[in-house]
Protein backbone atom coordinates (compact mmCIF):
# COMPACT_ATOMS: atom_id res chain seq x y z
CA UNK A 1 0.00 0.00 0.00
CA UNK A 2 1.07 3.57 -0.96
CA UNK A 3 0.41 6.81 0.90
CA UNK A 4 -0.69 10.07 -1.10
CA UNK A 5 -1.13 13.58 0.11
CA UNK A 6 -4.00 15.87 -1.10
CA UNK A 7 -4.80 19.27 -0.50
CA UNK A 8 -7.99 20.56 -1.15
CA UNK A 9 -10.38 23.72 -0.24
CA UNK A 10 -13.03 23.79 1.73
CA UNK A 11 -14.85 27.47 1.17
CA UNK A 12 -12.45 29.61 1.94
CA UNK A 13 -9.90 27.34 3.98
CA UNK A 14 -7.62 24.92 2.36
CA UNK A 15 -6.36 21.99 4.36
CA UNK A 16 -4.68 18.04 3.42
CA UNK A 17 -5.19 14.88 4.78
CA UNK A 18 -2.92 11.55 3.82
CA UNK A 19 -4.59 8.72 2.51
CA UNK A 20 -3.24 4.87 2.51
CA UNK A 21 -4.13 3.88 -0.84
CA UNK A 22 -2.98 1.25 -3.56
CA UNK A 23 -2.54 3.58 -6.21
CA UNK A 24 -3.54 7.26 -7.05
CA UNK A 25 -6.67 6.64 -8.82
CA UNK A 26 -8.11 4.95 -5.57
CA UNK A 27 -6.64 7.89 -3.44
CA UNK A 28 -8.83 9.95 -5.25
CA UNK A 29 -12.32 8.08 -5.13
CA UNK A 30 -11.64 7.74 -1.64
CA UNK A 31 -11.13 11.62 -1.28
CA UNK A 32 -14.56 12.44 -3.24
CA UNK A 33 -16.30 9.19 -0.90
CA UNK A 34 -15.01 11.76 2.03
CA UNK A 35 -16.94 15.00 0.37
CA UNK A 36 -14.40 17.02 2.45
CA UNK A 37 -14.23 19.94 -0.27
CA UNK A 38 -12.52 20.14 -3.75
CA UNK A 39 -9.50 18.52 -5.13
CA UNK A 40 -6.46 21.01 -5.71
CA UNK A 41 -3.62 18.58 -5.65
CA UNK A 42 -2.46 15.03 -4.64
CA UNK A 43 1.19 13.63 -4.73
CA UNK A 44 2.15 10.12 -3.34
CA UNK A 45 4.55 10.47 0.37
CA UNK A 46 6.07 8.79 2.73
CA UNK A 47 4.00 6.77 5.54
CA UNK A 48 2.59 9.72 8.54
CA UNK A 49 5.15 9.27 11.59
CA UNK A 50 1.93 9.05 13.55
CA UNK A 51 0.55 5.94 11.50
CA UNK A 52 4.35 4.43 11.72
CA UNK A 53 3.42 5.12 15.81
CA UNK A 54 0.29 3.48 15.36
CA UNK A 55 1.57 0.21 13.44
CA UNK A 56 4.40 -0.39 16.05
CA UNK A 57 2.13 -0.05 18.73
CA UNK A 58 -0.63 -2.36 16.86
CA UNK A 59 2.30 -5.39 16.50
CA UNK A 60 3.36 -4.77 20.14
CA UNK A 61 0.05 -5.50 21.37
CA UNK A 62 -0.35 -8.40 19.23
CA UNK A 63 -1.13 -11.49 20.67
CA UNK A 64 -0.35 -13.61 17.82
CA UNK A 65 2.79 -11.94 17.27
CA UNK A 66 5.50 -14.06 14.64
CA UNK A 67 6.67 -16.11 17.44
CA UNK A 68 5.77 -20.20 17.96
CA UNK A 69 2.57 -20.77 20.33
CA UNK A 70 3.02 -22.53 23.56
CA UNK A 71 3.56 -26.23 23.15
CA UNK A 72 1.98 -27.44 25.98
CA UNK A 73 -0.93 -25.57 25.84
CA UNK A 74 -1.73 -26.46 22.67
CA UNK A 75 -1.55 -29.84 22.78
CA UNK A 76 -3.82 -29.40 24.94
CA UNK A 77 -6.11 -27.55 23.30
CA UNK A 78 -6.07 -29.98 20.35
CA UNK A 79 -6.38 -33.06 22.78
CA UNK A 80 -9.51 -31.48 23.59
CA UNK A 81 -10.70 -30.48 20.05
CA UNK A 82 -10.13 -33.90 19.36
CA UNK A 83 -12.45 -35.79 22.10
CA UNK A 84 -14.91 -33.39 21.37
CA UNK A 85 -15.12 -34.06 17.64
CA UNK A 86 -14.68 -37.78 18.21
CA UNK A 87 -18.28 -37.46 20.37
CA UNK A 88 -19.85 -36.06 17.26
CA UNK A 89 -19.84 -32.29 18.23
CA UNK A 90 -19.92 -29.81 15.56
CA UNK A 91 -16.38 -28.06 14.49
CA UNK A 92 -17.57 -24.61 15.38
CA UNK A 93 -19.20 -25.48 18.37
CA UNK A 94 -16.22 -27.32 19.50
CA UNK A 95 -13.59 -24.14 18.34
CA UNK A 96 -15.96 -22.07 20.62
CA UNK A 97 -15.60 -23.85 23.86
CA UNK A 98 -11.90 -24.79 23.30
CA UNK A 99 -11.14 -20.67 22.68
CA UNK A 100 -13.93 -19.62 25.39
CA UNK A 101 -11.80 -20.92 28.58
CA UNK A 102 -8.27 -19.79 27.12
CA UNK A 103 -6.58 -18.64 28.85
CA UNK A 104 -2.99 -17.95 26.48
CA UNK A 105 -3.74 -14.96 24.60
CA UNK A 106 -2.25 -16.22 21.42
CA UNK A 107 -3.95 -19.25 21.28
CA UNK A 108 -7.01 -17.58 22.05
CA UNK A 109 -6.94 -14.55 19.62
CA UNK A 110 -5.68 -17.38 16.69
CA UNK A 111 -8.66 -19.43 17.09
CA UNK A 112 -11.42 -17.17 17.88
CA UNK A 113 -10.00 -16.18 14.05
CA UNK A 114 -10.19 -19.25 12.87
CA UNK A 115 -13.55 -19.73 14.21
CA UNK A 116 -15.06 -16.48 12.51
CA UNK A 117 -13.48 -17.52 9.03
CA UNK A 118 -15.40 -21.03 9.19
CA UNK A 119 -18.47 -19.40 10.33
CA UNK A 120 -17.73 -17.04 7.38
CA UNK A 121 -17.80 -19.95 5.20
CA UNK A 122 -13.80 -20.94 5.08
CA UNK A 123 -12.80 -24.33 5.39
CA UNK A 124 -10.74 -25.30 8.74
CA UNK A 125 -7.23 -25.66 6.60
CA UNK A 126 -7.80 -22.62 5.12
CA UNK A 127 -8.31 -20.70 8.02
CA UNK A 128 -5.35 -22.16 10.57
CA UNK A 129 -3.38 -21.40 7.28
CA UNK A 130 -2.47 -17.63 7.59
CA UNK A 131 -1.17 -19.55 11.29
CA UNK A 132 1.21 -21.83 9.82
CA UNK A 133 4.46 -19.90 11.46
CA UNK A 134 2.50 -19.93 14.29
CA UNK A 135 1.39 -23.47 14.93
CA UNK A 136 3.74 -24.92 13.06
CA UNK A 137 4.07 -26.73 9.39
CA UNK A 138 2.90 -29.73 10.66
CA UNK A 139 -0.32 -28.65 12.68
CA UNK A 140 -1.55 -27.71 9.30
CA UNK A 141 -0.60 -30.09 7.39
CA UNK A 142 -2.43 -32.56 9.60
CA UNK A 143 -5.60 -30.62 9.92
CA UNK A 144 -5.52 -30.17 5.67
CA UNK A 145 -5.27 -34.38 6.32
CA UNK A 146 -8.48 -34.65 8.23
CA UNK A 147 -10.35 -32.44 6.30
CA UNK A 148 -9.51 -33.95 3.56
CA UNK A 149 -10.08 -37.68 4.35
CA UNK A 150 -12.71 -36.09 6.82
CA UNK A 151 -11.43 -37.76 9.96
CA UNK A 152 -9.99 -34.40 11.40
CA UNK A 153 -10.82 -36.11 15.22
CA UNK A 154 -8.52 -38.93 14.32
CA UNK A 155 -5.47 -36.57 12.29
CA UNK A 156 -5.68 -34.21 15.90
CA UNK A 157 -5.55 -37.37 18.05
CA UNK A 158 -2.02 -38.22 15.64
CA UNK A 159 -0.91 -34.69 15.93
CA UNK A 160 -1.27 -34.86 19.65
CA UNK A 161 1.08 -37.29 19.55
CA UNK A 162 3.70 -36.35 17.46
CA UNK A 163 3.56 -32.99 19.51
CA UNK A 164 4.18 -34.65 22.27
CA UNK A 165 6.87 -36.85 21.95
CA UNK A 166 8.77 -34.01 20.32
CA UNK A 167 7.68 -31.95 23.85
CA UNK A 168 8.84 -34.69 25.53
CA UNK A 169 12.22 -35.07 24.13
CA UNK A 170 13.19 -31.41 24.70
CA UNK A 171 11.98 -31.58 28.38
CA UNK A 172 14.07 -34.89 28.71
CA UNK A 173 17.45 -33.11 27.32
CA UNK A 174 16.45 -29.90 28.97
CA UNK A 175 16.43 -31.81 32.27
CA UNK A 176 19.61 -34.21 31.44
CA UNK A 177 22.09 -30.84 30.74
CA UNK A 178 20.57 -29.17 33.96
CA UNK A 179 23.20 -30.47 36.17
CA UNK A 180 26.36 -30.25 34.10
CA UNK A 181 25.28 -26.56 33.54
CA UNK A 182 24.79 -26.22 36.88
CA UNK A 183 28.28 -27.18 38.17
CA UNK A 184 30.23 -25.68 35.25
CA UNK A 185 28.52 -22.53 35.99
CA UNK A 186 29.40 -23.04 40.31
CA UNK A 187 32.91 -23.80 39.33
CA UNK A 188 33.02 -20.41 36.79
CA UNK A 189 31.83 -18.30 39.74
CA UNK A 190 33.99 -19.97 42.04
CA UNK A 191 37.12 -19.20 40.23
CA UNK A 192 36.21 -15.71 39.24
CA UNK A 193 35.70 -15.14 43.31
CA UNK A 194 38.85 -16.77 44.29
CA UNK A 195 40.80 -14.91 41.59
CA UNK A 196 38.98 -11.43 42.30
CA UNK A 197 38.97 -11.36 45.86
CA UNK A 198 41.48 -14.16 47.52
CA UNK A 199 44.88 -13.69 45.19
CA UNK A 200 45.35 -10.35 45.85
CA UNK A 201 45.91 -11.23 49.41
CA UNK A 202 48.74 -12.96 48.73
CA UNK A 203 50.21 -10.14 45.81
CA UNK A 204 51.49 -7.85 48.26
CA UNK A 205 53.66 -10.72 49.95
CA UNK A 206 54.81 -12.02 46.99
CA UNK A 207 55.99 -8.25 45.41
CA UNK A 208 57.86 -7.44 48.48
CA UNK A 209 60.06 -10.91 48.26
CA UNK A 210 60.99 -9.59 45.24
CA UNK A 211 62.13 -13.24 44.43
CA UNK A 212 61.20 -14.77 41.19
CA UNK A 213 57.75 -16.03 40.84
CA UNK A 214 56.94 -19.39 39.41
CA UNK A 215 54.95 -19.76 36.00
CA UNK A 216 51.52 -20.99 37.87
CA UNK A 217 51.40 -17.85 40.04
CA UNK A 218 52.39 -15.34 37.28
CA UNK A 219 49.17 -16.91 35.26
CA UNK A 220 47.08 -16.01 38.38
CA UNK A 221 48.58 -12.49 38.88
CA UNK A 222 48.02 -12.21 35.11
CA UNK A 223 44.28 -13.60 35.41
CA UNK A 224 43.87 -11.35 38.61
CA UNK A 225 44.71 -8.44 36.77
CA UNK A 226 43.16 -8.87 33.67
CA UNK A 227 39.51 -9.69 35.07
CA UNK A 228 39.78 -7.07 37.74
CA UNK A 229 40.58 -4.02 35.14
CA UNK A 230 38.96 -5.59 32.00
CA UNK A 231 36.52 -7.30 33.46
CA UNK A 232 33.48 -5.52 32.88
CA UNK A 233 35.01 -4.88 28.97
CA UNK A 234 35.02 -8.27 29.17
CA UNK A 235 31.59 -9.43 30.15
CA UNK A 236 30.44 -6.49 27.84
CA UNK A 237 31.90 -7.86 25.17
CA UNK A 238 30.92 -11.44 25.70
CA UNK A 239 27.32 -10.59 25.83
CA UNK A 240 27.72 -8.25 22.70
CA UNK A 241 29.12 -11.22 20.85
CA UNK A 242 26.06 -13.44 21.60
CA UNK A 243 23.99 -10.96 20.66
CA UNK A 244 25.80 -10.61 17.13
CA UNK A 245 25.68 -14.48 16.84
CA UNK A 246 22.30 -14.62 18.16
CA UNK A 247 21.30 -12.29 15.51
CA UNK A 248 23.80 -13.84 12.34
CA UNK A 249 22.13 -16.87 13.32
CA UNK A 250 19.00 -15.81 12.31
CA UNK A 251 19.75 -13.49 9.28
CA UNK A 252 22.50 -15.22 7.44
CA UNK A 253 21.88 -18.52 5.74
CA UNK A 254 26.14 -19.63 5.78
CA UNK A 255 26.40 -18.37 9.85
CA UNK A 256 23.23 -20.32 10.61
CA UNK A 257 24.82 -23.69 8.34
CA UNK A 258 28.02 -23.30 10.06
CA UNK A 259 26.67 -23.41 13.50
CA UNK A 260 24.34 -25.92 12.85
CA UNK A 261 26.74 -27.83 11.84
CA UNK A 262 29.26 -27.15 14.67
CA UNK A 263 27.31 -28.28 16.65
CA UNK A 264 27.01 -31.66 15.65
CA UNK A 265 30.58 -32.07 16.60
CA UNK A 266 30.52 -31.18 20.45
CA UNK A 267 30.87 -34.16 22.58
CA UNK A 268 27.51 -35.41 23.69
CA UNK A 269 25.53 -32.57 22.33
CA UNK A 270 26.14 -33.05 19.39
CA UNK A 271 25.26 -36.75 19.34
CA UNK A 272 21.84 -35.97 20.90
CA UNK A 273 20.50 -33.49 19.12
CA UNK A 274 21.13 -35.78 15.91
CA UNK A 275 19.42 -38.86 17.19
CA UNK A 276 16.79 -36.48 18.60
CA UNK A 277 16.57 -34.60 15.03
CA UNK A 278 16.55 -37.79 13.07
CA UNK A 279 13.97 -40.20 15.55
CA UNK A 280 11.55 -37.22 15.49
CA UNK A 281 11.88 -36.79 11.32
CA UNK A 282 11.23 -40.45 10.92
CA UNK A 283 8.47 -40.82 13.19
CA UNK A 284 6.45 -38.16 11.69
CA UNK A 285 7.28 -39.53 8.16
CA UNK A 286 6.09 -42.86 9.71
CA UNK A 287 2.82 -41.29 10.83
CA UNK A 288 2.04 -39.11 7.60
CA UNK A 289 2.82 -42.04 5.70
CA UNK A 290 0.30 -44.43 7.79
CA UNK A 291 -2.44 -41.70 8.33
CA UNK A 292 -2.27 -41.48 3.93
CA UNK A 293 -0.21 -38.50 3.16
CA UNK A 294 1.44 -39.11 0.08
CA UNK A 295 5.03 -39.68 0.29
CA UNK A 296 7.05 -37.07 -1.26
CA UNK A 297 4.28 -34.75 0.94
CA UNK A 298 5.22 -36.49 3.81
CA UNK A 299 8.71 -36.35 3.08
CA UNK A 300 8.50 -32.28 3.18
CA UNK A 301 6.56 -32.06 6.31
CA UNK A 302 8.73 -34.09 8.63
CA UNK A 303 12.04 -32.30 6.88
CA UNK A 304 9.59 -28.89 8.03
CA UNK A 305 9.88 -30.37 11.72
CA UNK A 306 13.86 -30.64 12.13
CA UNK A 307 15.09 -27.47 13.69
CA UNK A 308 19.22 -28.08 12.73
CA UNK A 309 19.68 -26.54 9.33
CA UNK A 310 22.49 -29.10 8.14
CA UNK A 311 20.32 -32.10 9.22
CA UNK A 312 17.30 -31.14 7.04
CA UNK A 313 19.75 -30.19 3.97
CA UNK A 314 20.71 -33.86 3.94
CA UNK A 315 16.97 -35.17 4.23
CA UNK A 316 15.57 -32.79 2.10
CA UNK A 317 18.15 -35.42 -0.25
CA UNK A 318 14.82 -38.04 0.07
CA UNK A 319 12.34 -36.30 -1.31
CA UNK A 320 14.63 -35.32 -4.27
CA UNK A 321 15.42 -38.74 -5.28
CA UNK A 322 12.48 -39.84 -5.09
CA UNK A 323 11.06 -36.83 -7.36
CA UNK A 324 14.19 -38.23 -9.82
CA UNK A 325 12.67 -41.54 -9.83
CA UNK A 326 14.72 -43.21 -6.97
CA UNK A 327 13.43 -45.94 -4.29
CA UNK A 328 12.87 -44.35 -0.56
CA UNK A 329 16.05 -46.34 0.55
CA UNK A 330 18.17 -45.17 -2.32
CA UNK A 331 17.13 -41.70 -1.42
CA UNK A 332 17.69 -42.28 2.90
CA UNK A 333 21.20 -43.81 1.69
CA UNK A 334 22.25 -40.34 -0.40
CA UNK A 335 21.40 -38.31 2.87
CA UNK A 336 24.57 -39.67 4.57
CA UNK A 337 23.11 -39.54 7.84
CA UNK A 338 21.61 -43.23 7.93
CA UNK A 339 23.68 -46.43 8.53
CA UNK A 340 23.67 -49.38 6.19
CA UNK A 341 21.72 -51.44 8.67
CA UNK A 342 18.90 -48.84 8.45
CA UNK A 343 19.08 -48.55 4.93
CA UNK A 344 18.45 -52.09 4.41
CA UNK A 345 15.89 -52.41 6.72
CA UNK A 346 13.63 -49.67 5.02
CA UNK A 347 14.47 -51.32 2.08
CA UNK A 348 13.09 -54.64 3.32
CA UNK A 349 9.79 -53.09 4.37
CA UNK A 350 9.59 -50.96 1.12
CA UNK A 351 10.06 -54.10 -1.38
CA UNK A 352 7.86 -56.39 1.41
CA UNK A 353 5.04 -53.77 2.12
CA UNK A 354 5.82 -53.21 5.45
CA UNK A 355 7.33 -49.69 5.18
CA UNK A 356 5.26 -47.91 8.42
CA UNK A 357 6.37 -50.87 10.73
CA UNK A 358 9.81 -51.24 9.67
CA UNK A 359 9.87 -46.99 10.22
CA UNK A 360 8.82 -47.63 13.62
CA UNK A 361 11.51 -50.11 14.44
CA UNK A 362 13.83 -47.53 12.86
CA UNK A 363 12.11 -44.80 15.35
CA UNK A 364 13.13 -47.02 18.22
CA UNK A 365 16.16 -47.26 17.10
CA UNK A 366 16.87 -43.91 17.21
CA UNK A 367 15.09 -42.89 20.32
CA UNK A 368 16.54 -45.90 22.48
CA UNK A 369 20.01 -44.21 21.50
CA UNK A 370 19.03 -40.76 22.48
CA UNK A 371 17.44 -42.07 25.60
CA UNK A 372 20.71 -43.77 26.35
CA UNK A 373 22.92 -40.64 25.95
CA UNK A 374 19.55 -38.63 27.59
CA UNK A 375 20.28 -41.02 30.79
CA UNK A 376 23.57 -41.40 30.75
CA UNK A 377 24.50 -38.15 30.31
CA UNK A 378 25.70 -37.09 33.74
CA UNK A 379 27.92 -40.19 33.58
CA UNK A 380 29.13 -39.59 29.87
CA UNK A 381 29.97 -35.53 30.98
CA UNK A 382 31.95 -36.47 34.72
CA UNK A 383 35.22 -36.99 33.47
CA UNK A 384 35.54 -33.81 31.67
CA UNK A 385 33.96 -32.03 35.14
CA UNK A 386 36.44 -33.73 37.25
CA UNK A 387 39.39 -32.67 35.11
CA UNK A 388 38.22 -28.97 35.30
CA UNK A 389 37.74 -29.30 38.73
CA UNK A 390 41.63 -30.74 39.04
CA UNK A 391 42.89 -28.33 36.49
CA UNK A 392 41.11 -25.73 38.88
CA UNK A 393 42.62 -26.86 42.40
CA UNK A 394 45.89 -28.01 41.10
CA UNK A 395 46.27 -24.24 39.33
CA UNK A 396 45.53 -22.13 42.74
CA UNK A 397 47.25 -24.86 44.60
CA UNK A 398 50.92 -24.27 42.63
CA UNK A 399 49.91 -20.23 42.28
CA UNK A 400 49.54 -19.95 46.03
CA UNK A 401 51.88 -22.43 47.59
CA UNK A 402 55.12 -22.80 45.74
CA UNK A 403 56.40 -19.17 46.13
CA UNK A 404 55.63 -19.70 49.83
CA UNK A 405 57.73 -22.91 49.60
CA UNK A 406 60.28 -20.99 48.25
CA UNK A 407 59.88 -17.89 50.81
CA UNK A 408 60.30 -20.69 53.34
CA UNK A 409 63.32 -21.93 51.99
CA UNK A 410 64.69 -18.46 51.44
CA UNK A 411 64.25 -17.90 55.00
CA UNK A 412 65.94 -21.21 56.10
Amino acid sequence: MKYFKIDYKFGKKRSSIVLESANKIEAMEKFFEMELGVLIKIQETSKPLEQSFQDLLAKYNDPVGKKKVDQERLIALLDQMAIMLDAGLPLNYTLSEVTKHQEDKALKAIFEKVLNDIESGKGFYASVLPFQEQLGRLTVAMIQLGEETGQIAESLTHLTDILQDILDNRKKFKKATRYPLVIVTAMGIAFSVVTIFVIPQFKSIFESTKMELPLPTKFLLWLEYALRVYGPYILAGAVLLAITISYMYKKSDKVHMFLDKLILKIYIIGKATFFAMISRFVYVFSVLVKAGIPMLEALRIASGIIDNVYIKQKVDKIASAIEEGKSLNQGFEETELFENMVVEMIKAGETGGGLDKMLQKVVKIYKDRFSYIVDNIATLIEPILLGAIAGFVLMLALGIFLPMWNMVDMAN
